[in-house]
């Protein structure tokens, strides 16, 4: 398990959390390999990366009530898709 402090600072807030043992091997890795400099960096882009999946899932669920609500759209099929994989890729 990794422990860390708990303090606020103007810039950062720091949280106590724990890791399962394949986890925190996992992190130590992805360090040791330079993939990041630090375990903080990787939780932070890892979250930051799930904040953005979870955008992406938003917008195609407001999008998906929106025309269920209003029985229609004045995109096509294609051009529905289209703006889907625009905005996962971006």
């Amino acid at each position: 398990m990794m422990y860390i402090c708990t303090t606020n600072t103007s810039t950062m807030n720091r949280q106590s959390i724990s890791f399962t043992e394949p986890n925190e091997q996992w992190l130590k890795e992805m360090v040791n390999n330079k993939e990041y400099s630090s375990k903080s960096e990787l939780v932070n882009d890892l979250i930051r990366q799930a904040r953005s999946q979870q955008a992406r899932v938003d917008w195609i669920s407001n999008k998906l009530e929106k025309a269920e609500t209003n029985g229609f759209t004045d995109s096509n099929k294609n051009e529905i898709l289209q703006e889907s994989k625009d905005r996962l890729s971006a």
